[in-house]
């Protein structure tokens, strides 16, 4: 792994606020190319990808869950669904994967659940049996209103990670790692 992988990964932070300015659909169709060659169980790909770009649509799709204030912040959401035979592991690794690739062109993003399923699935008209409690969104972060946002997280004590020690365990759950 070179570095700049490492950094890449170690280095990707979540972004709720964004500009108006819209990404080019070359840009959104690379993200999504980065979402299609994400791995999955068996190699099923057993998901279904739907863009959301247009505020109509975001406003909607922020009506099916209870934490949606980045859906209404964001120009581009990439609402994440899967059959009834898809695994919600696999949903994960493509929305990680769509996150990095976004960050590699300076687009910003958010993971986003989406609480109400049946609200979701009447927004996008998905196929019954379909499952979608996942989007991630886009957009050009907004400096300013990221700064301001970090800020009162850091002073309320919500900001960093937690120390490997505290997370991890070796061979069995509380024996340390060393």
């Amino acid at each position: 792994m070179s570095e700049q992988t490492y950094d890449a990964v170690v280095g990707l932070r979540v972004h709720r606020n964004f500009t108006d300015e819209p990404i080019p659909l070359s840009e959104a169709r690379r993200i999504l190319e980065a979402g299609r060659w994400t791995g999955s169980s068996k190699n099923t790909q057993r998901w279904h990808f739907v863009v959301v770009d247009d505020r109509e649509g975001l406003d909607a799709l922020a009506t099916a869950g209870s934490f949606t204030r980045p859906v209404r912040n964001a120009v581009l959401a990439i609402a994440l669904t899967w059959p009834p035979d898809g695994y919600e592991f696999d949903i994960g690794r493509v929305s990680q994967n769509m996150m990095l690739a976004a960050e590699a062109l300076g687009i910003g993003s958010c993971p986003v659940t989406l609480h109400d399923e049946e609200r979701a699935r009447e927004v996008l008209g998905l196929p019954a049996g379909h499952r979608c409690r996942y989007a991630v969104v886009f957009g050009y972060p907004d400096p300013r209103a990221e700064e301001g946002e970090r800020r009162e997280r850091r002073e309320a004590g919500k900001a960093g990670r937690k120390p490997l020690s505290e997370i991890t365990s070796h061979r069995t759950h509380g024996n340390p790692l060393g």
